[in-house]
């Protein structure tokens, strides 16, 4: 039942326990930060960074909503505000929304599905690497006073040929840079969730979180080629005067919006979907039910990432293109809510035949479908064509994607932290502490975003930097700058409730919530090599069922699930997850940082026109790769 307590480990699994302790043990200091290749570490590092990069979209929000709080206003120059607004944007999209999601994916997603690592955990490491490079070669650029100064999305002709010096080009070369990382790591992500799943663990019991970063990653690999195109065009456009956007030489100026839109409005899904099955993972706990239509849900999912390649034009309305073409688009809109009411239906009908246990996490969860809701209602809006070109461009836009992506990304991202907050540091947060912060958070953003509403549709444009005192947006500008202070108070204490419960928090049991997963059947926080012994899966609530559990318990010595030769683990095949072989992990390892320096190193000669130290970085990058592979470990047994 959903309140098993978790056994200690007895006998036979505490010696299986104490030799892998041994064999598993990780190098300590410096070289042991550098070489890791654990799955843990790494997605605490995606977290931390990722958490980094949104302090500082949220203080350069603070700075933009000051600019804007009364009128006629001069706190920045309207120099200083296109860069503030346009790294805000794409830190909050690129450097912080789907990185906080492959950290939960990197911590999580091995213990869920029973294994002891990802799938390539090099590689895994490597992905870090080039994401923490390429967000710092990208915010660089701001004391730098040479910050991306076009708008996140970077429309041409605008930064082609209006915007010179280098403020555009870190930001091409920053995000092709990070393409490279999302890409590798989706892959990780997929073959982990493919063929490394527990023995048992069949399609049909994979959890929904699980089949959301599968998803998740699976978009991404199909959605960044076009946006590295519109990318290496647009720097190749600047730098060497080629003519992909230049319609003076035949080129298409609309080309960019469709090829950044192919990628941005799968992204939209790309973000919030993991963020679906994180509030998919907490609602049934906190109902002490198992969720209602989980087949449902799952072909809701993968739907979901299906039909957003078909949406991208509805950002493109007011363009001028043929009639036949929005008519499709708009259709393509109103479809797309569909899945995303069955799994709202889902929740709700989760909680209505479930026992609901009140926690931080739990009302973040509930926070999630109030301001989704109000989100998506605006969304289906976009889909009538007239309206949509009524409001492009205003304010009302504004407010409705902070509710998508904030209200449905950072809402369940903060449900994300306050649940598996114990499994990670085997410390408890503070319940009143927690609930003073998610009332300021919640609070402090329907006072920021709601009113944005009221002053698109009396004409506030977006991308402004001032505004006169007579256009009647005066107090919904007011009381914006003021929730996004109450907001930043609100994130302040949240941030305060962690720290406290690091240096004071009570001890957290295996599993103090009673869920239903297993990554809950490890210690808090799990060891290295996560499982003793893997589980062999029974049910789709493994906890909750008593056999999955017994089954870390009962083994004998040539049990297959019990490894402790080598770091080794299982490899399962795709649908019923029989077992195929044993496979040996890689371990430590100092290329993955090399290779992403000297990629770093290629990245910056070429921004500099250095083309020599380019060419040099670039044959740096070979060596170093060639050397990984030509002292590549044998991986199987």
């Amino acid at each position: 039942m959903a309140g098993t307590v978790i056994p200690e480990r007895r006998g036979a699994e505490a010696a299986v326990g104490a030799t892998l302790d041994e064999l598993w043990e990780e190098e300590p200091g410096l070289l042991g930060f550098l070489t890791t290749v654990n799955h843990k570490r790494i997605g605490r590092r995606y977290l931390v960074t990722a958490a980094l990069f949104f302090l500082f979209a949220g203080v350069s929000a603070l700075v933009m909503r000051t600019q804007l709080a009364v009128p006629d206003n001069h706190l920045v120059s309207p120099e200083e505000y296109d860069q503030l607004f346009t790294l805000h944007g794409t830190a909050m999209i690129f450097f912080f929304a789907t990185p906080m999601n492959s950290g939960f994916g990197n911590y999580v997603l091995p213990l869920m599905i029973g294994t002891r690592d990802m799938a390539f955990p090099r590689v895994n490491a490597l992905s870090y690497w080039i994401f923490l490079f390429s967000g710092l070669f990208m915010f660089s650029s701001l004391p730098l006073g040479m910050a991306p100064d076009g708008g996140w999305f970077a429309y041409v002709p605008l930064t082609r040929e209006y915007l010179p010096g280098l403020n555009l080009d870190f930001y091409t070369l920053g995000l092709l840079m990070l393409a490279v990382s999302t890409t590798i790591g989706s892959i990780n992500f997929i073959v982990t969730a493919l063929k490394m799943r527990a023995p048992g663990m069949s399609l049909n019991r994979v959890p929904l979180f699980v089949w959301a970063i599968v998803t998740q990653s699976f978009m991404l690999v199909f959605a960044l080629p076009p946006l590295d195109a519109a990318n290496l065009m647009l720097f190749m456009d600047r730098r060497f005067g080629t003519h992909f956007f230049d319609t003076s030489h035949g080129g298409d100026a609309v080309l960019w919006q469709h090829l950044f839109w192919l990628f941005g409005h799968p992204d939209v899904y790309i973000i919030v979907l993991p963020a679906m099955g994180i509030i998919s993972s907490v609602i049934p706990v906190f109902s002490r039910r198992p969720i209602v239509a989980y087949p449902l849900v799952v072909l809701a999912t993968v739907a979901t990432g299906i039909i957003s390649f078909g949406v991208w034009v509805h950002h493109m309305f007011a363009v001028g293109l043929s009639t036949v073409s929005l008519a499709f688009f708009s259709a393509a809109t109103l479809t797309i809510s569909l899945p995303a009411g069955i799994q709202m239906f889902a929740w709700l009908g989760t909680m209505w035949f479930g026992r609901i246990r009140i926690t931080t996490a739990m009302l973040y969860a509930v926070s999630f479908i109030v301001a989704f809701v109000l989100g998506g209602v605006t969304g289906v809006m976009f889909a009538v064509v007239p309206f949509d070109q009524q409001v492009t461009d205003s304010y009302f836009v504004v407010a409705h994607f902070h509710y998508v992506l904030f209200g449905g990304a950072v809402l369940p991202l903060l449900a994300g932290l306050f649940y598996w907050w114990p499994k990670m540091t085997g410390r408890m947060t503070s319940p009143r502490g927690g609930l003073i912060s998610f009332i300021l958070v919640f609070g402090g953003f329907n006072l920021t975003f709601f009113p944005m509403h009221i002053s698109g549709l009396l004409g506030m444009p977006r991308r402004i930097y001032s505004y006169d005192g007579d256009l009647g947006w005066n107090i919904w500008n007011l009381l914006s700058t003021i929730g996004a202070f109450v907001l930043a108070l609100g994130f302040l204490l949240t941030l305060f409730v962690f720290v406290q419960s690091l240096l004071h928090g009570p001890r957290s049991p295996d599993n103090p919530w009673g869920s239903n997963t297993l990554e809950w059947a490890t210690g808090s926080p799990p060891k290295e090599y996560n499982f003793p012994v893997l589980p062999t899966v029974h049910s789709l609530n493994p906890l909750w069922d008593g056999k999955s559990l017994a089954s870390m318990e009962e083994h004998d010595e040539d049990d297959l699930r019990v490894l402790t030769d080598e770091h080794q683990t299982l490899r399962t095949s795709e649908f019923d997850a029989r077992i195929e072989r044993v496979m040996t992990m890689p371990e430590e390892i100092i290329q993955p940082i090399l290779v992403a320096l000297s990629l770093l190193i290629t990245v910056v000669f070429l921004l500099l026109k250095i083309y020599v130290g380019a060419y040099v970085g670039a044959g740096l990058l070979a060596l170093v790769v060639l050397w990984w592979t030509w002292n590549r470990p044998e991986v199987e047994s």
